[in-house]
């Protein structure tokens, strides 16, 4: 079967991080819906990747490694996808756990930050969604928010709490691009730009990226995810034609009423590019 014809899931996430579902479970859906190739990516931890290769081995899905990490690059926050590394390596271990710790300190911040605000503390009930208490994130104070009846919807949340300038929103540094892409490559993966269009970038600042991460041993771009428009699509596959960097797809899963795109059922990757899972599927 040729690559482009394969469904590949490279970008989803479990309760490892700060999903409803858990590992094993993504392949279930996975397979329920066709897949061949799976890449568990939680946010900034690897802990998930066992139980989610023992059961996509079962189901016949080939799996991969994966992880998404926290970048702070230009005063924004990025996200960068590692896939197919060695998940032994120290050297990976140790940077993921910086990040974990970094993102505990900011959730007692956030809290801090709406308590001030007139609002009641979420610190607790935030805790009890995060399936591991160091992964704490913006995603498990919405989820407490909107369980005490303080707003109707994750999006409210965000948009009247949780977003730069508003009362829970913490600026915080990730990672730094250099760091990560050297995690990833040292440990024996690729890095891969998760869905660009979502960042909030001049057209200089765009460029400057690029070529940076293509600097720094960048070679895949996620092209289709369920964060990119048709036309965010049609731009970055052109884009990775243009730069010669691999294409990538992925769903970005985090729950069946959060995401718009179950596992599997990202659009598919169009013609033209060249796979970044071309030398791992069989």
């Amino acid at each position: 079967m040729l690559a482009h014809d394969l469904n590949v899931d490279l970008h989803m996430h479990s309760t490892a991080s700060d999903v409803v579902v858990a590992p094993a479970d993504l392949a279930v859906r996975g397979a329920a819906n066709g897949l061949h190739l799976m890449a568990l990516t939680d946010h900034d931890t690897i802990d998930g990747l066992g139980q989610a290769e023992e059961a996509a081995r079962d189901l016949g899905i080939e799996f991969l490694n994966g992880v998404e990490i926290s970048v702070s690059w230009g005063g924004v926050t990025l996200h960068l996808v590692g896939l197919g590394f060695d998940r032994e390596s120290l050297a990976l271990q140790a940077g993921l756990q910086g990040v974990q710790t970094s993102r505990l300190e900011r959730a007692r911040a956030m809290d801090d930050s709406l308590v001030k605000h007139g609002m009641p503390s979420v610190f607790d009930h935030a805790m009890s969604y995060a399936g591991n208490p160091a992964l704490i994130g913006r995603t498990h104070f919405a989820r407490a928010l909107v369980a005490e009846g303080i707003c109707k919807g994750m999006q409210e949340v965000f948009d009247r709490y949780l977003t730069p300038n508003k009362p829970g929103y913490v600026p915080h540094e990730w990672a730094r691009l250099r760091s990560a892409m050297d995690w990833i490559i040292s440990a024996g993966g690729t890095p891969v730009l998760a869905h660009p269009a979502r960042y909030k970038l001049t057209d200089t600042a765009h460029w400057a990226l690029m070529q940076e991460f293509m600097q720094l041993g960048g070679r895949a771009l996620e092209v289709s995810t369920g964060s990119h428009s048709l036309d965010d699509t049609r731009r970055y596959q052109r884009l990775s034609v243009e730069l010669g960097l691999h294409a990538s797809r992925g769903s970005d899963f985090h729950s069946p009423t959060e995401s718009r795109c179950d596992v599997g059922l990202a659009p598919a990757l169009p013609d033209g590019t060249s796979p970044v899972w071309a030398g791992w599927a069989h």
